[in-house]
């Protein structure tokens, strides 16, 4: 079952790491996700948060105003 991973921010350089962490650990590990980026602040609202980058997974909010490492994302992940 494919995991759809939404990464929330405007575009910033956080949200521009975590982005590219999220797509480094799908295609290292070979996992079934599709990755979102969501930078409309409309859009981000709806997920009542403050800081960004947030990291959601299957609608769950996992991660939020900071970037984790590559280890911890992929436990998220699976």
């Amino acid at each position: 079952m494919s995991k759809v991973i939404k990464i929330l921010g405007t575009g910033c350089p956080k949200c521009k790491q975590m982005t590219a962490l999220v797509e480094e650990v799908v295609n290292e590990n070979n996992i079934d996700a599709q990755v979102v980026k969501v930078e409309d602040i409309m859009d981000i609202m709806t997920y009542n948060v403050l800081t960004t980058p947030v990291l959601v997974i299957d609608e769950n909010i996992t991660v939020k105003g900071r970037v984790p490492g590559k280890q911890e994302i992929l436990e998220l992940i699976k």
